[in-house]
């Protein structure tokens, strides 16, 4: 452990990154290895000040501010992995924010085990770059757009969009079973829980959080070793696997998912080339974060994906075939 400051208080001047900014949320990001509790402990006490005066925990910041800090102890930073450097595939970029597709098993940003993911390594490539914040959050197995906030103002315009629902969502969805439904609007609520090992799931609960998620179904395959329905699922809501849980609760698991799926089905589809979940975040449409101009972006179905569907088209029961079908 070390102290954060030799001289006990230190004092923080806010830039432009922090201009607009919560202080609590200033303060979790620069303190590191400080406890989240702790935190709002100095912040209740009223040890922290912005231009000597008390600060509530939702005070936005403006430019120029001057925030107190009291002495506080940090660990020291357990992992010293160089991150690498990379560039993503860029599916939209300007002066307010940079729009990737993300591939599957890269986790958004580091933590849980992890030590870096796409907003470390954005950083390293981009070491000119005053701001890079993630807008959203995208599971580590799933694939698709993900949101680089460039500047503070579109990063809070986007945050104010996720949350008020102005971002319409689309992914795509390969699910085992048969989706009798062409549209359905599944509003089930869900509530995080940790499991006895301390991993961290999410269940249907009437004790959990509003969730609302549309399904459409997009294409159905019956085949000799299963039955497989591709869905496209709008989300109203974006809560931790939301998608996933939704579809494993009304008994239709996703893919390859490796928490709430089938796992003797994932296991048999590992062995001829599916090792990863199919879920990919296809689409969105949204009014851009500073004009306000109407974006549709895309991401094309990764490849791995794409031969998978191939494989179940060749592989079509049809009533002559039923009795002797392809072997995957």
């Amino acid at each position: 452990m070390k102290e954060l400051s030799e001289n006990s208080v230190t004092f923080l001047e806010v830039g432009e990154d922090g201009a607009g900014q919560r202080i609590d949320n200033y303060l979790l990001k620069r303190l590191k290895g400080v406890p989240k509790s702790h935190v709002y402990r100095i912040l209740r006490s009223g040890e922290v000040r912005v231009n000597k005066g008390r600060a509530a925990a939702d005070r936005r910041l403006v430019m120029g501010d001057r925030v107190r800090v009291p002495p506080v102890r940090v660990a020291e930073k357990a992992d010293d992995t160089p991150v690498p450097g990379r560039e993503f595939t860029v599916v939209f970029e300007d002066e307010a924010m940079i729009v990737v597709d993300k591939p599957s098993g890269v986790a958004v940003h580091g933590g849980s085990g992890v030590s870096f993911g796409v907003i470390e390594q954005l950083r390293k490539a981009r070491p000119s770059a005053r701001f890079l914040e993630l807008a959203h959050r995208l599971d580590r197995e799933t694939s698709g757009l993900l949101i680089i906030g460039k500047k503070r103002s579109a990063l809070t315009s986007l945050h104010d969009l996720f949350r008020d629902g102005g971002i319409d969502k689309r992914y795509l969805a390969l699910v085992r079973g048969r989706w009798r439904d062409q549209l359905r609007n599944v509003k089930l609520p869900l509530l995080k829980y940790l499991t006895a090992e301390g991993e961290r799931r999410v269940r249907v609960s009437p004790e959990g959080k509003e969730s609302h998620s549309i399904m459409r179904l997009q294409e159905y395959w019956e085949t000799p070793w299963g039955e497989f329905s591709l869905l496209e699922v709008q989300l109203r809501t974006g809560r931790t696997h939301q998608i996933r849980v939704h579809l494993a609760h009304l008994g239709f698991p996703i893919v390859g998912d490796d928490k709430y799926g089938d796992f003797a089905l994932n296991r048999d589809l590992h062995k001829v080339g599916m090792k990863r979940m199919f879920l990919h975040a296809a689409s969105m449409r949204l009014p851009h974060p500073l004009t306000k101009e109407g974006l549709l972006l895309a991401a094309p179905l990764p490849l791995e994906l794409k031969k998978f569907i191939e494989k179940l088209e060749k592989g079509k029961v049809d009533e002559r075939s039923k009795a002797n079908g392809p072997a995957l």
